[in-house]
């Protein structure tokens, strides 16, 4: 059985990778996967928080329950970037700025 300290510390990690992805990236495609990282990592600590509890089952079903969110968040934001491609020509967030004129 894996330790519940491990699950933490890899959903720190991710968190952190995930964090620092969407404060650093100009780019909408790589802020869009630094908010999945931060998903992830949030499952994991659910799942590592249930670990302890062998009757309850809430850890997995918030999990199985972010998936299914973020699934829907990733279609609707791809969407939103291909409408954002067609009209400025580029998916760099500085760039996107210009966009208020319209």
């Amino acid at each position: 059985m894996i330790p519940i300290t491990l699950y933490f510390i890899v959903g720190a990690v991710l968190f952190a990778i995930g964090t620092t992805i969407v404060l650093v990236r100009r780019n909408v495609l790589f802020v869009l996967m630094g908010i999945e990282l931060i998903l992830n990592a949030a499952s994991i600590n659910f799942v590592g928080a249930s670990q302890g509890d062998y009757i309850k089952l809430s850890g997995q079903m918030m999990t199985l329950l972010i998936i299914v969110i973020a699934a829907c968040e990733a279609v609707v934001a791809l969407a939103i970037i291909m409408v954002l491609f067609k009209k400025a020509g580029s998916v760099d967030l500085m760039e996107l700025k210009k966009l208020k004129e319209f």
